[in-house]
C-alpha cells in the first residue's frame, strides 16, 4: 500500500471540498476528529464486537470494510491537517487484545492527539487504527482498493451536491 499516494488522492478531495463549500480559510480540525470518530463508531456498530447482550452476528466483510475505508479518508484528512503526511506501514504489529479493546485504544489515542496534536501520536493512531484493519481480516490491497472506490464516491457526491 503506498500510503504517500493516498494522501496525494485525500488532498485533492479535501481541497475540492473546502474550495466548493467556501471553507478554505476555517480549521475544521475539531470536526475532522469527531468525524473520524463517528467513523469509527459506526465501524465498531457494524462489527457488533461490544454487543454482548445480542445473539446477532457481524454485517458483511463488504460493509464492514466500506466503514472502515470511511475511517482511512479521516484518518487521512487529519494527517494532512497536521501536515503529518510522513507516515509508513512496514508492517502491522499483531493485537493480542480484543476488537472491542481496539476500538477503545483508536479513540483514546484521537482524544489524545486532539489534545497533544504530536506526530508521535498520530503515527500511533495511524498504526493502531491500520491494526485492526487487519484484525478485522482486511489487507492492505483491500484497504487500499476500497479507498480508491469510495473516494470516486465521494468524488461522485460532490458533483451531485451532496
Amino acid at each position: 500500500m503506498n500510503i504517500q499516494e493516498l494522501f496525494t488522492i485525500q488532498q485533492k478531495l479535501n481541497d475540492r471540498i473546502m474550495s466548493e463549500h467556501q471553507l478554505v480559510e476555517h480549521n475544521l480540525f475539531q470536526e475532522q476528529l469527531l468525524a473520524f470518530l463517528v467513523e469509527v463508531s459506526e465501524l465498531a456498530n457494524e462489527t457488533r464486537c461490544f454487543k454482548y447482550w445480542s445473539r446477532k452476528g457481524a454485517s458483511e466483510k463488504a460493509i464492514i470494510l466500506e466503514e472502515y475505508v470511511d475511517g482511512v479518508h479521516f484518518l487521512l484528512t487529519i494527517g494532512l491537517a497536521l501536515k503529518f503526511t510522513d507516515v509508513e506501514i512496514d508492517s502491522f504489529e499483531q493485537m493480542e487484545r480484543s476488537l472491542t479493546v481496539q476500538f477503545l485504544d483508536v479513540m483514546a489515542l484521537t482524544h489524545r492527539l486532539q489534545e497533544t496534536r504530536e506526530l508521535d501520536t498520530y503515527k500511533q493512531l495511524f498504526l493502531t487504527y491500520f491494526s485492526l484493519g487487519e484484525a478485522l481480516g482486511f489487507s492492505p490491497e483491500e484497504v487500499e482498493e476500497a479507498y480508491l472506490a469510495k473516494n470516486k464516491v465521494n468524488h461522485k457526491r460532490q458533483d451531485e451536491g451532496y
